[in-house]
């Protein structure tokens, strides 16, 4: 059996477009380029079906390296706690009031952007300090 080396992480949302852009800007993902014959997304968007209409978006690593992100707009709204969630590492290496201060830093980007501090979890004897947020949908996530 061959080894899987890519995958595509899916989130189910209301609006893909708003979600998809959200994570471009805390990843530093970049969008697609419209469909062909189609300047902007807005117009491809126009020529659909109203019920088809920002069906799906998605992004990408610019670099090529991390894992595409696919949002497909879902009729049901989100109920309970993740199953899955993306952990942003953010202070990767930092340790103690440094690697606070660096979660605190990101977060408040974040929170300009439409995302939503949840709750600072302070370091242990087994982990250091992460910082849990939501998405413009409400979708966990933590900055670690």
């Amino acid at each position: 059996m061959a080894t899987i080396k890519k995958f595509q992480v899916t989130f189910d949302c209301a609006q893909p477009e708003r979600v998809a852009r959200f994570w471009c800007e805390v990843l530093g993902y970049v969008a697609p380029s419209p469909p062909k014959g189609f300047g902007t997304w807005d117009e491809y968007n126009l020529s659909l079906p109203a019920e088809d209409r920002d069906a799906w978006f998605s992004c990408s690593d610019p670099t090529g390296v991390g894992p595409r992100l696919y949002f497909q707009r879902v009729p049901e709204g989100k109920v309970v706690k993740n199953r899955v969630h993306l952990d942003v590492r953010a202070g990767t290496g930092l340790v103690g009031e440094e690697r606070v201060a660096t979660l605190e830093a990101e977060c408040a980007r974040l929170v300009a952007l439409g995302g939503v501090r949840v709750r600072l979890l302070l370091a242990d004897e087994d982990n250091e300090s992460c910082l849990v947020m939501q998405d413009v949908e409400g979708n966990e996530f933590c900055l670690d």
